[in-house]
C-alpha cells in the first residue's frame, strides 16, 4: 500500500515596496516577503520580514560561498542609469527580487544554509544573522526564528493601512527583544565586516537619470 505523502509546496512573495526616511540623505527602499510553506525544511510555516536590495546582494554571497559548485540563481542588475521612472525601477527590481527567492527556495542545497532561514524569518539584520549562526547569542537559529514568529511582528506588516512599527521606532528593529543584548546577539559588528559599504549603501534616493540606484 502506498504512503500518501502530501506534497511540499512552498508560495513566496516579495511585495509593498516602500521608501523608508523618505526625504532625508539616507533613505532606502524595502521590500515585504511574505512566505508561506507546508515544507519541513522552514521553521515557521508563515512568515512576514521586510528587507532592501543590499540584504539581497549580502545574502546571494553568502549562498554562493557556502553552495560550492551549485550555482545560485541572479539578482536583479544594480545600473547606475536607468531610463524610465522611479517606479518603473523598483517594480522591476521587485519581480527580480521574487524570481530570485522562487528560485532560491526549490534549491535543496541552498535551502541548507541557516542565513537564508533567518534572512526569510525573523527580522535580524546581516550582523545579527552572522552571530546568530556563528553562536554568538543567546539563541540558536531556531529559536530566534520561533521567537520572532510568536512575537506577531510578521502579521503586523500583513494588516492593511496600518504602519509597520511605531511611531518613534524604527523601523528595522526587530521585535521582542530580537537583535538586542537579550535575543541573538550580543555584539553588533559593522556592515564592513560583511563586505558591505555603508558609504554607497545608505545614500539617498535620487530621480532615475541622477546615477543614484534605489537601494
Amino acid at each position: 500500500m502506498l504512503e500518501n505523502r502530501e506534497e511540499e509546496l512552498t508560495t513566496v512573495r516579495v511585495q509593498d515596496p516602500r521608501v523608508q526616511n523618505e526625504g532625508s540623505w539616507n533613505s532606502y527602499v524595502d521590500y515585504k516577503i511574505f512566505l508561506h510553506t507546508n515544507s519541513k525544511a522552514f521553521t515557521a510555516k508563515t512568515s512576514c520580514v521586510r528587507r532592501r536590495y543590499r540584504e539581497f546582494v549580502w545574502l546571494r554571497r553568502q549562498l554562493q560561498k557556502n553552495a560550492g559548485l551549485v550555482p545560485v540563481p541572479e539578482l536583479p542588475g544594480k545600473s547606475t542609469f536607468f531610463v524610465g521612472s522611479t517606479d518603473e525601477f523598483i517594480e522591476k527590481r521587485r519581480q527580480g527580487l521574487q524570481q530570485f527567492l522562487e528560485k532560491v527556495v526549490q534549491n535543496v542545497v541552498l535551502l541548507s544554509d541557516s542565513r537564508l532561514h533567518l534572512f526569510l524569518q525573523s527580522q535580524l539584520s546581516v550582523p545579527a544573522i552572522e552571530a546568530c549562526v556563528q553562536g554568538q547569542g543567546t539563541q540558536t537559529v531556531t529559536e530566534a526564528i520561533l521567537h520572532y514568529a510568536m512575537s506577531n511582528c510578521g502579521w503586523v506588516q500583513e494588516e492593511e493601512g496600518r504602519p509597520s512599527t511605531l511611531p518613534g521606532r524604527d523601523p528595522r528593529a526587530s521585535c521582542a527583544g530580537l537583535g538586542s543584548p537579550r535575543g541573538c546577539l550580543e555584539s553588533i559588528p559593522d556592515w564592513s565586516d560583511f563586505g558591505v559599504d555603508d558609504a554607497h549603501s545608505e545614500s539617498p534616493e535620487e530621480p532615475p537619470g541622477s546615477g543614484q540606484d534605489p537601494q
